[in-house]
């Protein structure tokens, strides 16, 4: 996929209403997104798969749903207050902000051109802060939540009690974290407010190599899953200068993006870090008694962090086709196509009347299947030819065409997205057709019909 690709790829996701830019009418605020109809509904679907492999079809991990703000020596023990900081420098000339470490020179400015005008070097905090109550002095000062691993290390505790649960055993979130980036960039990819699905894993410190073993597995799987090939995926292992300073091993999952190879989500060994330290800035025991062998000790952690946003960029920097096709003419011409597995399209059948006559049976058709629990919609505008093209660009696996036939054979025509074959099939076998294909896409790594 090529820069003047993913120029159309952000072209049609404001378009066709999947993301575009927060406050767009006032001018947009850089580093904020807002997820239109397609947008929230693939973004959704995505989160929903997550959850249902990480939680729901495991009897080992459980979720939460924490605050988003928490009592402000959290950040403390965690070392964020202190170190969870970039290095920024200003262009005297053109008061522009940048990374220092991302840019590939300091003598010249990628902004205005001036050279030898950055600043010197500081660090920069990446938390965002705000005030609680009615005081906004210092005593009132908290942070929105620049992860939501610390929630889950705090509950641990907690639900390891009231679950139940032995060693080995994970929590899972889903929700909103905020970074202060110096520079947001690349669409989504790098935002200021983003949403986290993590699930950290609590094991005996005998066991932690193993569980990260596999915990890299299982987590590639998914990604396959998703819809994302092996010649867009590698592992990326941190070595002696990357490696945190509490972590015994670190591998990220990258992603090929038309701006490079990028991480969308990491897996460490994060040792018993971030429980020693709430164990030591609350005081509460976050230790681990062991029945089966006596001992008692404070459980390793193997976490799973991986970013909702950047795994939808992923998928639809991946799915986007412009494709060259003959149309019923024989005439060469393009289409843009969201080649969605089918379980996380924002759509998943349309349906689609021949004729406006046809309309009535075919409204009946679109809310059966939607009770059936498939996300549908209804689309009788313009010439079928061009519904279809609609349908292609939004990822709509397959479409429904009710006709005149349809009142005498009880059939519908449906069209296949991908390969745009077409197949007659009983409107009694549409509930069954539609719910092995998406099964299959769940399970396989490959897009099938």
């Amino acid at each position: 996929m090529s820069e003047v690709q993913m120029k159309e790829l952000v072209a049609l996701c404001k378009h066709r209403g999947f993301i575009f830019q927060s406050s767009e009418i006032y001018g947009g605020i850089n580093g904020f997104w807002d997820y239109g109809p397609y947008g929230v509904e693939l973004k959704n679907a995505i989160k929903q798969f997550w959850w249902q492999e990480m939680v729901q079809r495991r009897s080992d991990v459980v979720g939460q749903d924490a605050s988003i703000i928490m009592h402000p020596k959290v950040w403390q023990a965690s070392g964020h207050v202190e170190n969870f900081t970039d290095p920024m420098v200003d262009c005297k000339e053109c008061k522009s902000r940048f990374r220092s470490d991302q840019l590939e020179t300091l003598n010249v400015c990628p902004n205005c051109g001036a050279k030898e005008s950055f600043t010197e070097a500081r660090l920069f905090n990446l938390m965002l802060k705000t005030n609680i109550g009615a005081n906004t002095d210092s005593s009132s000062e908290a942070f929105l939540r620049p992860e939501t691993a610390q929630a889950i290390f705090t509950n641990y505790k907690v639900i390891q009690r009231c679950s139940r649960k032995k060693l080995p055993f994970g929590i899972a979130q889903i929700g909103k974290a905020f970074r202060n980036e110096i520079t947001p960039r690349n669409f989504t990819f790098r935002s200021r407010e983003f949403e986290q699905m993590e699930m950290q894993y609590f094991v005996d410190p005998d066991d932690s190599t193993n569980y990260f073993e596999y915990w890299l597995s299982e987590r590639y799987s998914f990604f396959r899953r998703v819809g994302l090939p092996d010649s867009k995926l590698r592992f990326h292992e941190h070595g002696e200068g990357e490696l945190a300073h509490y972590a015994n091993a670190a591998k990220d999952i990258e992603v090929e993006f038309p701006f490079g190879w990028q991480e969308v989500e990491g897996i460490h060994d994060r040792s018993n870090f971030d429980l020693s330290q709430h164990e030591l800035f609350s005081g509460e025991e976050m230790k681990y008694f062991d029945e089966a062998s006596g001992r008692k000790f404070i459980p390793h952690v193997i976490e799973t962090s991986i970013g909702a946003d950047r795994l939808s960029l992923a998928v639809l920097c991946n799915s986007f086709e412009r494709e060259q096709i003959k149309n019923d003419k024989g005439k060469e011409e393009f289409r843009n196509v969201m080649r969605f597995k089918p379980h996380i399209a924002p759509v998943q059948i349309a349906v689609l009347p021949l004729m406006k006559k046809l309309s009535e049976p075919s409204l009946k058709l679109e809310q059966s299947l939607r009770d059936e629990g498939f996300r549908t919609e209804y689309d009788q505008a313009g010439q079928i030819g061009k519904r279809y093209r609609r349908q292609d660009e939004i990822g709509t696996p397959f479409c429904v065409t009710f006709d005149f036939d349809s009142l005498e054979d009880s059939c519908v025509t449906v069209r296949f997205r991908d390969s745009m074959k077409q197949q007659r099939i009983p409107i009694s076998d549409l509930n069954d057709f539609f719910q092995t294909r998406i099964k299959n896409s769940m399970r396989n790594y490959e897009i099938s019909e």
